[in-house]
């Protein structure tokens, strides 16, 4: 193309990429529907970035600061049921739990749910899925067929693991077990980052999603330079780690924020690669995590509690062909089952019936103003580290842009003003100074639970109704 040719297309408003010192025309890449990126991590909570405010990753999560400045940042992102394979399930399938049916760790997705990579594939799409899978249900080191990737094709892949040095996983179809070399994020990373290059090259739209199991415990084991970053006596607790937890809290938030220092260099790599292979305007990159995790927070440890630490999680969608190229916040709650019809919706494809989330790729885009909508939190039923005999309980609940309430089996349970309190240090429930506040989020949660058919019955119902078998602490037993 000559100066004359690019100036004309530049006119018609068609951008043009320099690669290699020379102009590539951008229409083959405008004209076809936007890769996808989707990078999530595991437990990686909301709080725990430089550009959230956390005081101890201020210029230590640089690149993924910068991202946030050229992103969409969905402030208020929440795991619906902040889990595992809960999240993985209602991610893919943009159904709720009580429909997937994946409301404990190591179920079965079924064969018959749709996936967004199904969905993308049918629209023309390359998949591929690198790292941790954790919705096959056949043992947590077993070889998954291709019959059960759920439309995936690039395969890379371990059912889950949290050795996250030298870790195993299979290629493809073969049933033999591979490694992957050091810290498998950064290996993971590095393959993907291969993946993207090749792919970039073909004029097939891809979709990949990379899968990290850190920030996850063990918090102790990532690479030490990074480990040598913070010092356990310097870490900054939030004022709602009591005083007797505060040594514990410390120590683990030293390595879970190690983990998260190797991550960002991680995503370092991956807007760079994007950004070489010339196509950064028109692929979606999506930065998130499956749920967060109390470390200490309430006095409390790990997932599957209705509180901010584990429920609200990180969302970063940057998108410059159609999302623009300045960053923004929006404050809107967001589920995880709104984030497959999301997706979808960005890429021009057709929704597919059955799913309950909502598209609000026009929110995103600002074509549409952000709803007054509020996202649903739910267990339904209590396991594993979250067991009875440590307070867990089924729970429903919604989370506005400024307010928490949440009701167990016996009533109304938890109503926390996050604006007021925003670390719920205070439960205002049953407080008679906002009797028409709870009644007014009680009728919201009500008419979101009967949308969804949703009669809230005890755990075990459920558990009935779709044949697991568990132990005593309410687990599906694992093999490897």
């Amino acid at each position: 193309m000559n100066r004359r040719e690019f100036l004309k297309v530049a006119a018609l408003g068609t951008s043009v990429l320099l690669v290699d010192g020379c102009l590539q025309s951008a229409q083959r890449q405008a004209s076809r529907k936007p890769n996808i990126v989707f990078v999530f991590a595991d437990q990686w909570r909301a709080q725990a970035t430089g550009y959230s405010g956390d005081p101890n990753l201020q210029g230590k999560t640089p690149n993924l600061d910068k991202l946030a400045g050229e992103s969409v940042n969905l402030s208020n992102a929440v795991s619906t049921c902040p889990v595992c394979t809960p999240y993985r399930a209602s991610m893919l399938t943009g159904q709720y739990p009580l429909t997937h049916g994946l409301f404990l760790n190591d179920a079965p997705l079924r064969s018959e749910a749709v996936t967004i990579a199904e969905v993308c594939k049918e629209a023309g799409y390359d998949t591929g899925y690198v790292g941790k899978w954790h919705i096959d249900g056949h043992g947590r080191g077993r070889y998954i067929p291709k019959e059960r990737r759920q439309g995936f094709d690039y395969w890379k892949v371990l059912e889950c693991t949290h050795n996250y040095n030298n870790s195993a996983y299979y290629d493809a179809d073969d049933t033999t077990i591979c490694r992957w070399q050091g810290y498998d994020a950064i290996a993971q990373t590095r393959d993907v980052q291969e993946y993207i290059k090749v792919r970039s090259e073909n004029d097939k739209p891809f979709v990949m999603f990379l899968s990290w199991g850190p920030p996850h415990n063990p918090y102790q084991t990532a690479p030490k330079k990074y480990r040598e970053m913070f010092d356990a006596k310097d870490i900054k607790l939030r004022p709602n780690v009591p005083a007797n937890k505060a040594g514990a809290a410390r120590k683990d938030l030293a390595g879970y924020y190690a983990h998260i220092a190797a991550l960002d260099d991680c995503i370092g790599d991956l807007v760079k690669t994007i950004d070489e292979a010339g196509i950064k305007d028109n692929t979606i990159l999506v930065f998130t995590s499956d749920h967060g995790d109390m470390l200490g927070s309430q006095g409390q440890q790990r997932k599957q509690r209705p509180f901010d630490e584990s429920v609200r999680v990180p969302l970063l969608v940057k998108y410059p062909a159609r999302l623009g190229r300045n960053g923004k916040e929006i404050d809107m709650p967001f589920g995880t089952a709104d984030i497959m019809p999301t997706l979808l919706g960005l890429c021009g494809i057709k929704i597919p019936a059955g799913v309950e989330g909502t598209d609000y790729s026009s929110v995103l885009a600002g074509r549409k103003q952000p709803p007054d909508e509020a996202a649903l939190i739910e267990c339904l039923a209590p396991f594993g580290e979250w067991t009875r005999k440590n307070g867990g309980r089924e729970c429903r609940g919604i989370r506005t842009r400024r307010y928490t309430y949440v009701r167990d089996l016996n009533g109304p349970w938890l109503l926390f003003d996050n604006e007021k309190y925003p670390y719920q240090q205070r439960n205002l429930v049953n407080c008679p100074e906002v009797a028409d506040l709870q009644a007014e989020l009680d009728a919201r949660l009500k008419t979101k639970l009967n949308k969804h058919d949703d009669e809230f019955k005890h755990g075990s119902e459920y558990i009935k109704k779709w044949n697991y078998k568990v132990d005593g602490r309410g687990t599906i037993p694992y093999s490897n």
